[in-house]
């Protein structure tokens, strides 16, 4: 069999591809990460990714062996509590509080939280360090023909390489996906979120909190100080034309509203960055390979930005790749390998899928019968003791 150009290509480079570059790449495979648009690094930069992403424990092992979490540690603000808050009264405060807190089943927390802008700086650090890693950015995939042996992979900038294995994390709208004809079910529910950051007067201390009313989550994700205040992430899911209503108000009448979404839980909230708005879907792809290639992340799979499952999903898949690839380099993306990783993670995902779907909906409920329902019922989860933990792990990644 003739050599090829590298051992792997990962298309795409947001956090997904950069991970799986640097996880692959230390592992000892030649590695070679395209995208067609160069990663915004600086925060206040236009076009950066004001999202953040939190990183629970397993995720973190996995950072670990990539070379990458000794960089993000220091940026990491940790999350020790998960709050979920029902506001779903006649009026917007605060009914129903519950905790969910990592030291009843860990003595780590639950993960840790870093902005995306952030995450790319530091990870493309990472990669120029590696000599077996190539990051091209402002190269894009174009095409690919595959066959038993290997995949050629046609790039933006009309070059050619070969490789045994294609790592498809080129998002939701993914070219690799498409190019290889892979069916994907999506579902929308016309709702649309706001990322952004505040200050605040009142420390957050590591609690992330989630405010459920209608529409979907106002979720308030710890971050370090910034200017010297206490601030975290935010993430406001709303129906889509009330979303861009928000987005287009005058800074002192959206502070206005989201404080008044808040409850005014941390006291006056000050937004701190420019607003970014994002579609909300849920996705999932009919199969996570085809010949030559695994598809990994949200060009797999996509789900509403709830529990902190999203990124943690797609590091999962790249567990299991690189389980897979490591018991047996030689057979690396050979049909054996990608059906095993297909059988391994599918069932999984479509199974958190569907639930955070479920969870989504509830959230979104607008009908004051249903959202009092809602509270029962999150009441009678919290008042028992093992099921509260079960769902703590699972929301981890445990398996059940």
């Amino acid at each position: 069999m003739a050599k090829c150009d590298f051992d792997i290509v990962v298309s795409g480079g947001g956090v997904a591809g950069l991970t799986a570059a640097a996880v692959f790449g230390t592992a000892g495979f030649s590695v070679l990460c395209v995208d067609p648009t160069p990663p915004v690094v600086e925060r206040d930069a236009e076009g950066s990714d004001l999202r953040t992403t939190a990183f629970l424990q397993p995720s973190r092992d996995l950072l670990d062996f990539a070379g990458l979490w000794t960089r993000l540690k220091p940026h990491a603000a940790p999350l020790q509590i998960m709050r979920i808050v029902d506001a779903g009264g006649p009026v917007a405060e605060p009914r129903l509080t519950k905790d969910f807190d990592a030291g009843d089943i860990s003595d780590q927390p639950f993960g840790w939280n870093l902005p995306n802008w952030l995450l790319r700086r530091e990870m493309v650090a990472r990669l120029g360090e590696m000599p077996n890693v190539e990051f091209r950015p402002g190269t894009g995939f174009a095409g690919i023909f595959t066959r038993e042996a290997e995949a050629r992979v046609s790039l933006s900038d009309e070059s050619k390489v070969s490789a045994r294995l294609v790592i498809a994390a080129d998002g939701r709208n993914s070219p690799v996906r498409a190019a290889t004809g892979i069916p994907v079910k999506t579902t929308r529910y016309g709702q649309k979120a706001l990322a952004f950051a505040v200050t605040h007067p009142i420390p957050h201390e590591n609690v992330s909190t989630e405010i459920h009313r209608s529409g979907g989550p106002f979720t308030l994700v710890p971050l370090p100080d910034y200017k010297g205040m206490p601030s975290s992430a935010i993430v406001w899911m709303e129906r889509g034309p009330e979303v861009l209503r928000l987005a287009n108000l005058e800074v002192d009448a959206f502070e206005e509203a989201m404080n008044e979404r808040s409850c005014r839980m941390f006291g006056p909230l000050t937004l701190a960055s420019r607003r970014t708005v994002w579609p909300i879907i849920s996705q999932l792809a009919e199969r996570m390979y085809a010949e030559r290639t695994a598809l990994v992340a949200e060009a797999a799979h996509v789900v509403p930005p709830i529990g902190a499952q999203g990124l943690n999903m797609s590091l999962a898949d790249m567990r299991v790749l690189l389980d897979l690839a490591q018991a047996n380099p030689d057979r690396l993306g050979n049909r054996t390998m990608l059906e095993t990783y297909h059988r391994r993670r599918h069932f999984e995902v479509r199974a958190r899928v569907t639930g955070i779907d479920l969870l989504n909906r509830a959230s979104m409920i607008e009908a004051q019968p249903l959202r009092d329902v809602r509270a029962a019922g999150l009441n009678a989860i919290y008042s028992l003791g093992p099921v509260r933990k079960t769902m703590m792990q699972m929301g981890l990644g445990a398996r059940s």
